[in-house]
């Protein structure tokens, strides 16, 4: 056992809790960019990724009587995947489609939207108290909060939900 007295042991670990926050952190964005076809910055976090964690893995294997080497290790690994997500949420890339269904002030909703530029499809549909709404809108993801606000101005009543899309070709996204 390290004599914890002394700053190195310290160090060390705190070291390694920091380089598994970043792999884990780039970790869960390049995920992420994977799935949403971003080949060239999914190789970039990746190349980052695995030179970090081998310094990492390198560093808890070179002294594992240091038992809190361990405990950085885990806990900058779960740390990380917390904090990718919250800088992947922050960061906000691709696109999401937004479906709102809205049993009185669909036009109305439409027409808010296409006035601050989102494309909006509309379709009638039969809800279980009679005919809604019912309207399809493909916006950035970092537009998701402005779009539920502007529906919400309209509808505060109206069901709105959100998929992560992919684009594949034509229509109208805004840029």
């Amino acid at each position: 056992m390290p004599d914890l007295g002394t700053l190195a042991p310290w160090l060390s670990a705190l070291l390694i809790f920091s380089l598994r926050v970043i792999d884990m952190a780039l970790d869960t964005v390049r995920f992420l960019l994977v799935v949403r076809g971003r080949k060239g910055l999914a190789w970039v976090m990746g190349f980052l990724q695995s030179a970090i964690f081998v310094v990492a893995i390198t560093t808890v294997l070179s002294n594992l009587k240091n038992v809190w080497n361990i405990v950085g290790y885990a806990g900058g690994f779960a740390t990380g995947v917390v904090v990718g997500m919250l800088l992947e949420e922050r960061l906000a890339i691709g696109h999401g489609h937004m479906r709102i269904i809205s049993s009185t002030r669909g036009s109305a909703i439409a027409e808010a939207l296409r006035a601050h530029g989102y494309a909006v499809t509309e379709m009638a549909g039969r809800g279980k108290d009679g005919t809604v709404a019912v309207l399809n809108a493909s916006v950035l993801r970092k537009d998701i909060d402005r779009v539920q606000g502007l529906v919400a101005g309209c509808d505060p009543g109206a069901f709105v939900t959100v998929q992560d899309v992919r684009p594949v070709r034509h229509g109208f996204w805004r840029a």
